[in-house]
Order: C-alpha cells, then sequence, then structure tokens
C-alpha cells in the first residue's frame, strides 16, 4: 500500500528531490508559496514528476510555485520581508495586501451566493437555473493544490474569502423551494478529499429526502489525477465506491467531474484502476481543464489527452480558459491562441472525442464559447456564444467581438456592429438584483 505524505510550505524542504534543486530555486519556492497556496503529496512527486527536467516538467509547474507566478513587484516585495526576517505576522498582512490585488473572486462568485430565509447561504452558489454548486465545510482543502486554481482563495486562510457550508438541511430546503435545480454540484476545494463516513452525511439526506427535481449529483474532483488510491487502497475506498452505487441505485445519475490537466496523469497503472473502479459503480466520468501556457499549450497534448480519455471510457467535456485570477499572466493565453490550440486538437480526433465543448470563458455572464474567428463585412471579429447563461435565453445565441489578437477575457473584448454585447443591459439589472 502506498504511504501518503503530504507537503506544505512549513515542511516541503524534507521532500527528497528537493535538495538538489538550486539554492536560489527553492527560495523562490518559498517566497510564491507565501502568497499563492502550496500543498503536494507523495504521489505526485514520486510517479507523476520528472525530476530530471523539473524546470520544464508540466505536474512540476503544476504543482510547485515559481517565481514568475508573482508579478515582480510583488515578488520582491515577499523576497525582502524573508531576507531581513520579518515577523510572520508582517509577512502574512503584505501577502494579504497582494492577495487582495489578484482578483480573489473572479466572475462574480459573490454575486451568485443566494439569500434563503432571510440569511446568506454562503456555503451554495447559484447562477445558473439548472445547477447549484454545494461546498461541504470539510472539503475544503485538497490533495494537492494547482498552481493556476481560481479557487485559490479557499486555502489561504482568509475566511471572508472563503465558500463553505455544514447545513444539509438548508440545502435540501433550497432545492424543494427552487424546482428548477436538477443538478448539485459538489465541489470545494475537493470534496473526496473528506472521509466517505463524512461524504455520506452530505449525500444520503439528499436521496433520503425523494426531491423529485433532483436528477443529477455531480462531484467535481482532482483526486484521481493527484491521489488515484483513494478509490483503491485508502481504508475507505470501497465504502466510497458502494456510495457511489448506492447513488446510481437511487435513480440519480452520478456524474464524477474529473479534472486532468496533462496526458501524462492518465498513464500510472493507480489511475487506469481507479477509473475502473469508479464506471463499474455506474458512475459517468466527464473530463475538463483550462488550456494553460506553460502547461498543455499545445494541440498535439489535447487530442493525446482526449484520445486517453475516451480510451479508458471517460468523455471529454470542457476545455476551459485560464480565468482572471491569481496568476493569470503566467498561465493565461491570448483568447485567439486557445482557439488556436482547440481548434487544432479538435480536428485531429475522432467524433467520439467531439464531446469536449471549448475554449470557454466562466465569466460574470456565463461560460461563453469561442466559437470562431471569422470576417464579416471585411471586419475580422470572435464568434462568440454562451454555453450558459445567468439568463438561460442567452445561450446559444452567437455574438460578435472585434478581434484583437491580445485579449485573455470577455473584458478585453468590444463588441462588434452594435454599441454593447446583447447581453449587457440585462446582466446589469440581474446583478443589482432588478432582473430576473
Amino acid at each position: 500500500m502506498p504511504k501518503y505524505m503530504s507537503y506544505t510550505l512549513r515542511n516541503f524542504r524534507s521532500i527528497p528531490q528537493i535538495s538538489k534543486l538550486p539554492n536560489d530555486f527553492v527560495f523562490d519556492i518559498e517566497v510564491v508559496g507565501h502568497v499563492l497556496p502550496f500543498k503536494v503529496n507523495s504521489y505526485v512527486i514520486n510517479e507523476l514528476i520528472d525530476w530530471d527536467r523539473y524546470e520544464d516538467d508540466p505536474i512540476f509547474t503544476l504543482t510547485f510555485p515559481r517565481k514568475e507566478m508573482l508579478k515582480p513587484h510583488h515578488y520582491k516585495k515577499i523576497a525582502s520581508l524573508l531576507k531581513r526576517g520579518a515577523s510572520k505576522d508582517e509577512i502574512k498582512n503584505a501577502a494579504n495586501e497582494i492577495r487582495f490585488q489578484l482578483n480573489p473572486h473572479p466572475a462574480g462568485q459573490l454575486k451568485n451566493v443566494p439569500k434563503f430565509k432571510g440569511k446568506e447561504l454562503k456555503g451554495i452558489q447559484h447562477k445558473y437555473r439548472e445547477t447549484v454548486l454545494f461546498f461541504p465545510s470539510q472539503g475544503q482543502t485538497c490533495h494537492a493544490y494547482c498552481s493556476f486554481c481560481f479557487r485559490w482563495p479557499q486555502f489561504v486562510g482568509l475566511n471572508e474569502l472563503k465558500f463553505a457550508m455544514k447545513e444539509t438541511e438548508l440545502l435540501i430546503d433550497y432545492l424543494k423551494a427552487h424546482p428548477d435545480v436538477t443538478d448539485v454540484l459538489f465541489t470545494g476545494g475537493d470534496p473526496l478529499i473528506m472521509k466517505t463516513k463524512v461524504l455520506e452525511r452530505y449525500i444520503r439526506p439528499l436521496l433520503e429526502a425523494d426531491l423529485p427535481n433532483l436528477k443529477t449529483i455531480r462531484i467535481g474532483t482532482k483526486a484521481l489525477g493527484f491521489w488515484p488510491y483513494r478509490f483503491l487502497t485508502d481504508d475507505d475506498a470501497d465504502e466510497l465506491l458502494r456510495l457511489f452505487e448506492d447513488i446510481v441505485k437511487s435513480g440519480k445519475h452520478l456524474a464524477f467531474m474529473a479534472h486532468f490537466n496533462h496526458p501524462r496523469e492518465l498513464e500510472t497503472e493507480a489511475v487506469k484502476k481507479a477509473v475502473e473502479r469508479i464506471l463499474n459503480t455506474g458512475a459517468v466520468i466527464r473530463t475538463q481543464s483550462p488550456v494553460m501556457k506553460n502547461i498543455n499549450d499545445n494541440p498535439e497534448i489535447w487530442a493525446d489527452m482526449w484520445k486517453k480519455q475516451v480510451s479508458m471510457n471517460m468523455i471529454p467535456y470542457y476545455m476551459f480558459i485560464a480565468r482572471d485570477t491569481g496568476a493569470q499572466h503566467y498561465f493565461g493565453l491570448p483568447l485567439a491562441k486557445a482557439y488556436e490550440i482547440f481548434r487544432g486538437a479538435y480536428k485531429s480526433v475522432s467524433g467520439i472525442a467531439r464531446t469536449v465543448r471549448g475554449p470557454s470563458m466562466s465569466a460574470e455572464p456565463g461560460k461563453i464559447q469561442v466559437s470562431g474567428i471569422s470576417e464579416i463585412n471585411g471586419e475580422k471579429v470572435f464568434v462568440l456564444n454562451f454555453l450558459q447563461g445567468r439568463n438561460p435565453d442567452w445561450v446559444m445565441r452567437p455574438f460578435f467581438a472585434k478581434y484583437n489578437e491580445d485579449a485573455m477575457w470577455i473584458t478585453d473584448l468590444e463588441p462588434a456592429f452594435e454599441d454593447r454585447f446583447f447581453f449587457e443591459e440585462e446582466l446589469e439589472e440581474i446583478l443589482t438584483g432588478n432582473g430576473l
């Protein structure tokens, strides 16, 4: 049975491979790790990272902070404090100042928190009509942290930035009061960091409540990529799989939303066996990832990843665009480049792998897909489309933006052929509480 070891900023120097890295490189990890969350485990270290080429290794970049993930002036501020032996409080305060400059809640997440029975449900987000996101309080960490993660505020100790909720009863009451909701997505953090008996306390009441509108339970997780032994040799692995079976037997669809960022994560024997065990419960595994500079920014990587996933009976689902938060300057790609990567990968796989949608921005108004780059009446434009919207009526309505080769987000774009995007006025009404 593999031994699970977890490393954070406090003990990462005890990782055997770290002693072989240059001192300056290790210091960079410490500097950035004081601002952006850092956590890694023995599986990632021993089975996924190629330490002979760590500087260019995508999984190393995915999990270990590096100097370029902070803006130069932010890096300099923390580095100078560490070098002069500043107090923990002084370093923490400086780090918090920087964090609040990194757009900790992109896409208007704070506006997705509903009010119900006179109180704000801080462990719920409800942005799209059919889907409620639920943040179990014990699931607000992960087996390892992705250095690009837009949910980084969950992990840095700032309670005012967290989403978390314990009260399953309130969730059930909320679902009863909102019959249009068909899907509950357990997210975090990573809900599969929890022991099965804890996860059951959230899920079984949903099954027992016999909610006719609830058709799908989704679990968003990186566990397959970062700790597949969760489904193989953890002491409650079999109980977890029985819980999955019970969800399916109850008549609910169990959608296992697996995050894989690079084909390397699909190659170990452990992940192959774990995928097989999950599928045997009746769950369906859908896969997703952002497209990121320095990790997976070429079409061959994506085509390889989708082909491997299909061969393992998983369904490619989403290619996202790196959100405008945290280290976006390091990971983000221009929309035009993201579309080029998506199209290059999409055209090189069979129709079976073309279930994937993207590249998609999870932006304030909704999930906006870059559907194409075209020329209309002599003007080069982005063709855009809503895959999800705060107003469901926006979905599948093509609209156009002026081509901008440097644009990385919807806010960088200007409408083509009109003064405003068609949804902007209604979006303002929705966000101020005067709309839907």
